[in-house]
């Protein structure tokens, strides 16, 4: 009898497996072969999930946004400032403890392939841009402060990022209540 497989594991499996391989040997020097021998099956088998190494990074871009886009729904009630922190912290929580994902992020932006960044960072924006009018609404946000500031903050998350990624000794978790101190009470009022 045959056996049966689950699909969405087997997919899950592949996907982990492209991520080391990119994070490793970067996108462009990737080849199937490698993720199926990273993921310990046969060639053919990745194949029948991916129709192509850009399939594999659409689908590992995919479970990237799935995971950011839980960050950002977990968003608590409350003070529109204190859930702009909880925001900045579970985004560098997800950078942090994933960060063959975030290399392969930063193999992306430089290698700028069929993938809709842009709107990655326009869902962030808008999260932060909403965050910002409410606490503006509220009274607690200083005066000059706007949706403007939504990239600033994405920017700085981003910067620490790609610090951590390209020096070792920065360690991108302990970074999360400094750039809270910055972008939410350097704001508040």
């Amino acid at each position: 009898m045959p056996k049966k497989v689950d699909r969405a594991a087997r997919r899950e499996e592949i996907l982990d497996a492209a991520v080391r391989v990119f994070a490793r040997k970067g996108f462009a020097a990737s080849r199937i072969e490698d993720v199926a021998a990273e993921a310990g099956i046969a060639k053919g088998s990745v194949y029948l999930y991916f129709d192509s190494r850009d399939a594999l990074l659409v689908g590992v871009f995919q479970s990237y946004t799935a995971r950011s886009g839980q960050v950002l729904a977990e968003r608590s009630t409350g003070a529109a400032l204190d859930r702009l922190a909880e925001l900045i912290r579970g985004t560098i929580e997800l950078l942090a403890a994933h960060p063959d994902h975030a290399r392969v992020l930063l193999d992306v932006w430089a290698a700028n392939p069929p993938l809709d960044m842009a709107a990655v960072y326009r869902e962030y924006r808008s999260a932060i841009g909403d965050l910002l009018r409410q606490a503006q609404a509220d009274g607690t946000l200083r005066p000059g402060i706007d949706e403007r500031h939504a990239a600033v903050i994405v920017g700085a998350i981003e910067g620490c990022l790609i610090q951590a990624l390209v020096d070792p000794t920065v360690p991108l978790r302990t970074l999360a209540e400094p750039v809270v101190q910055i972008c939410v009470e350097g704001i508040r009022r």
